[in-house]
């Protein structure tokens, strides 16, 4: 398998599993990545999904061979090849729960797209990334509109159109990566990621999610009857009213983790 799903109770650890190529990215390990995403539960139990590399690296960004067989295609076939690469990326940042990024070595072409699409993402200090498309004659398409929305235009600009490399503190300091740590650090940053979501109400965070994308790029009088819906939904949910009455009370809230209809509508 190109890549390794394991659920530990509400964590679902995501594992690009082709370390002999730095985990680049090909028609299988994008349909592997895009049938997990597409069928991640709604019932709460799964309350948090870690993507990762094996190996030396994150991810590579395109696998050489991958490249060398399009090269030949129509341009039918490319349009197809490259749809079904947005659709990955699409479906990862969709998810209904949150996507942290573990990233190390080295995140390039495609593989900075993943780190855009994850939702918290933790750099090793040593991590190198690139936006390289241009130095090949390519462009980066599909991973464009999450580049500009975590980026922002004017670093997009910057680093998609000279190609050379950066750091994982220029990363962050652009809104790509959100914590830097040594490497021998990683891990510990990730558990702690990850347990920060522990108390969250995953149909809240759900909602929340698809409010963000929703709302973002608009002005606040473009949104002000979506928000003021979300808001109502929200104290009239079966979460919502459980997490006041939790806090009026002084104890845990019980969740329902049930996500409804609304919360996992994905379009």
């Amino acid at each position: 398998m190109s890549a390794l799903i394991v659920s530990a109770g509400p964590v679902t650890t995501v594992t690009l599993n082709r370390p002999e190529v730095r985990n680049a990215l090909d028609e299988s390990l994008i349909a592997e990545l895009k049938a997990w995403a597409q069928r991640v539960p709604t019932d709460g139990s799964v309350r948090v999904a870690v993507l990762q590399g094996s190996g030396p690296s994150f991810c590579a960004g395109a696998d050489l061979a991958w490249m060398r067989r399009v090269a030949g295609y129509t341009h039918d076939e490319n349009f197809s090849d490259a749809l079904a690469a947005a659709e990955l990326f699409l479906a990862l940042d969709s998810l209904p729960v949150p996507l942290i990024g573990r990233v190390h070595g080295a995140a390039v072409g495609g593989g900075v797209g993943l780190v855009a699409v994850c939702d918290l993402v933790i750099a090793a200090d040593d991590t190198r990334f690139g936006l390289t498309e241009t130095q090949l004659g390519l462009v980066p398409a599909m991973i464009s509109p999450y580049l500009v929305r975590k980026m922002g235009l004017s670093a997009a600009r910057a680093w998609c159109l000279n190609g050379t490399r950066f750091s994982a503190q220029q990363a962050a300091s652009m809104g790509l990566v959100h914590e830097v740590v040594p490497a021998a650090q990683l891990d510990d940053a990730i558990e702690h990621a990850v347990a920060s979501f522990s108390g969250t109400s995953p149909a809240a965070v759900a909602s929340t999610k698809r409010l963000l994308s929703l709302v973002a790029g608009q002005s606040p009088s473009e949104v002000m009857r979506l928000a003021a819906e979300a808001i109502a939904a929200a104290r009239e949910s079966a979460d919502g009213q459980e997490g006041l009455r939790a806090f009026f009370e002084k104890r845990a809230p019980a969740w329902t983790e049930r996500l409804s209809t609304r919360d996992t509508n994905r379009s």
